[in-house]
């Protein structure tokens, strides 16, 4: 379980946190809240209800706290109260969090109602607290009791941190010229209280530039197996057995999945809900039934199962899924298996790590890893299973060896075997876990190699068209030395160091992702900002590594005689390239084949492709198109249920195809909407909605502007014709 944590934050929103310095485009107050909300976010974004946050306000126009009968604690109001924030509480934050027009308001007293706040609320329980005050400096402060602050921070574990607009930092190299005496004298006084207090004293400077940098979530690891590491016979005295855990060493992170919902029902027009699409629970169901401030509710799936029936209407019956048997595919045929039957096709298994041989160093491929590691440990306080693993481990070192095991991690199910390395690190020893591949999982193919050509006759070729000749090897070598990534950072000595460190390389779809969601939630109508510099730092060479290839790279491009291809004509182009043949005979005037003008149903979709590829007039193009939506239109209306809906279904996959490659969609879009109207108004001779779900199904829909650029359906009315009815 993760540790409980609360934190208040103490905001400034004096008057003169409303004015603009150093050359920014926002209020001192603007930029603050990037840092807050940042952090706020953040807290909201884990859902945890052990993670609760305060807010309080300094330098108000009102006053709402514990102590505001007293004169030193006037002008500051508690916005928040410390609690678990979701997304309704955190839109009236951004609606309460404003400007005031007035500079009265004591920083330190802040700080006794923030401390208040956080020993009401965590009593004595064990609770990670913390204080984040954020401020110009510009306020009057009240030094008198810091001392006895300080005493009761230190006696209650709460953590201090104190931000300051443009305060000096000489480490971070910050330094406000021609500072007003007073943001002076409570800037020393500030740092001087969060150092006594073993709190942190920085400028606000350095915390937004390392908002940028992606906060890594720290995940506690489960064990996926618990049990022995054997090696030898089972029931035999000389059989070694080790207690041990496996915990998994590398897992891939997934980005965040979005979920679907609708505007609710019943909700009158204009009428929204005041609940947060923070409080999806369970199997997406919504705490109070609405998710959001525009009335929005989860969708909920259902699944019905069909089975062809030709009694039933539209030839098909639908079923319950209790009804439905399993069924192995074998050749063309399905093969039935009783439920009761069923055990018989799984292998009975009992959990086990089993070392069943060894491979040298040397012999083994790295390709052959087919999964994430895991780490196997010893039990824990067990000393004599941790002196075996450890011993074990030594012996696989000092042989140069990895151990070859069959794992099972739970009952009845399939076997694996993996590859355990030996790992000595200075703070443990371990055994690495990956997974090898079975004789079923390993692919064999065969490539032509890359240095020759061998002809149909045998004969060996050194030079050939398809083989790179010396000039452009050695000129592809040049540039690929010159682009070696190695070079590009060196230490003070000379020696070069890694270009792109496993810590500084993150996921940019995760963060980028997790930015995009943290930033909407604050700000719901404002442009989204750019990805963080970080997340497309190595997206491209670095530019002094590029400037000082572009040499080696013209070389290559010369000797690979590198063309530039012309753009691509926009216009209509019907001549389209015939296939010839060699004799540059006409073989349907030698095989006296006679012009058609129609075309038949019963072979529509050939004779309609040859047609095409014989004309080049706009008015015959129309007229075939005219002919071939007429017999798909009777393809619908005459099948009997559904029998005919292949045909048309292809029929409109090769209209669809050939007038997108004419650079006519007009044509196909056109007759699409006739279509849909006839299909739902039910003039095709009864219910043909199952058409239209073909249709939808085989993503035969109009032609978008993404497909043809002389379409005038954009790829949202697309998609919109797709789906509604």
């Amino acid at each position: 379980m993760a540790d409980k944590e609360t934190t208040v934050y103490i905001i400034d929103v004096g008057s003169s946190m409303g004015e603009k310095h150093n050359g920014r485009d926002e209020s001192d107050l603007d930029w603050v809240m990037q840092y807050v909300w940042d952090k706020i976010t953040s807290t909201v974004a884990t859902g945890r209800k052990t993670a609760t946050v305060g807010v309080i306000g300094l330098r108000t126009e009102d006053t709402s706290n514990e102590l505001e009968e007293e004169q030193n604690y006037k002008n500051i109001t508690v916005l928040q109260p410390i609690s678990q924030i979701l997304m309704n509480e955190l839109r009236d934050l951004r609606s309460t969090i404003r400007l005031s027009t007035i500079d009265v308001g004591d920083a330190i007293s802040a700080l006794i109602i923030a401390i208040q706040m956080i020993t009401k609320y965590c009593k004595k329980l064990k609770y990670r607290r913390k204080i984040v005050l954020v401020t110009n400096g510009r306020g009057s402060i009240e030094a008198s009791d810091m001392e006895e602050i300080t005493k009761k921070l230190k006696e209650d574990d709460i953590h201090l941190v104190v931000l300051g607009v443009d305060f000096d930092d000489p480490e971070y190299g910050v330094k406000e010229e021609d500072k007003d005496p007073l943001k002076a004298q409570n800037e020393t006084l500030l740092q001087s209280f969060a150092e006594g207090a073993d709190g942190i004293f920085g400028t606000l400077e350095q915390a937004i530039s390392e908002l940028g940098l992606p906060r890594i979530k720290a995940v506690k690891p489960t064990a996926s197996y618990k049990g022995l590491l054997t090696l030898g016979a089972e029931g035999q005295d000389t059989t070694m057995s080790i207690d041990v855990e496996r915990f998994p060493r590398t897992m891939v992170a997934k980005a965040p999945s979005a979920s679907a919902f609708v505007v609710r029902s019943d909700l009158a027009s204009g009428e929204s809900s005041a609940h947060s699409s923070a409080t999806v629970v369970g199997d997406g169901e919504v705490r109070g039934g609405v998710s959001g401030a525009n009335g929005l509710t989860s969708v909920k799936s259902a699944r019905t199962y069909q089975v062809i029936d030709e009694e039933a209407p539209g030839g098909k019956r639908d079923v319950e899924r209790d009804e439905l048997a399993k069924g192995y595919e074998y050749g063309r045929t399905a093969v039935h298996i009783s439920e009761s039957e069923e055990n018989v096709t799984k292998l009975e298994t009992e959990p086990q790590l089993s070392i069943i041989g060894f491979i040298p160093w040397a012999k083994y491929e790295r390709y052959m890893n087919m999964s994430t590691s895991n780490l196997i440990v010893a039990q824990r306080v067990n000393d004599k299973a941790i002196m075996a693993i450890s011993s074990l481990v030594h012996a696989l070192f000092e042989l140069e060896s990895y151990a070859v095991a069959r794992l099972v991690t739970k009952e009845n199910r399939g076997p694996l075997i993996v590859l355990l390395a030996p790992s000595i690190e200075p703070e443990y020893e371990c055994l690495i876990e990956v997974q090898l591949p079975f004789a079923e999982d390993v692919r064999q193919y065969k490539f032509p190699p890359l240095d020759r050509v061998v002809t149909v006759a045998g004969k060996v070729l050194k030079e050939h068209r398809n083989l790179p000749s010396d000039q452009l090897t050695k000129t592809m070598s040049d540039y690929v030395d010159e682009m070696d990534l190695s070079t590009v950072i060196r230490e003070e000595e000379g020696r070069p160091e890694e270009y792109m460190m496993m810590e500084d390389t993150f996921s940019p779809v995760l963060h980028r992702i997790d930015q995009v969601v943290r930033w909407r939630a604050v700000h719901p109508t404002e442009p989204i900002p750019p990805p963080y510099e970080i997340l497309t730092k190595y997206s491209r060479p670095p530019v002094e590594l590029e400037e000082k290839a572009r040499p080696a790279l013209k070389d290559l491009m010369a000797a690979a005689d590198v063309k530039k291809v012309p753009p691509k004509q926009k216009g209509r182009k019907r001549n389209r390239d015939q296939v010839k043949p060699l004799s540059g005979l006409n073989v349907d005037e030698l095989l006296g084949r006679e012009k058609r003008t129609r075309i038949s149903p019963e072979n529509s979709v050939p004779e309609f492709k040859q047609m095409l590829a014989t004309t080049e007039d706009l008015g015959a193009i129309q007229d075939l198109s005219k002919q071939m939506s007429e017999v798909i239109t009777s393809q619908i209306k005459h099948s009997l249920g559904d029998s005919n809906y292949g045909r048309a279904v292809e029929g409109l996959r090769v209209m669809r195809e050939e007038l997108t490659a004419l650079e006519e969609p007009g044509v196909y879009n056109e007759f699409m909407r006739d279509l849909k109207t006839k299909i739902f108004a039910g003039e095709l001779n009864g219910e043909r909605k199952d058409m239209w779900y073909e249709i939808r199904r085989n993503r035969l829909g109009l032609i978008d502007q993404k497909l043809s650029p002389l379409s005038d359906v954009s790829e949202e009315m697309a998609k919109l014709f797709l789906t509604q009815r």
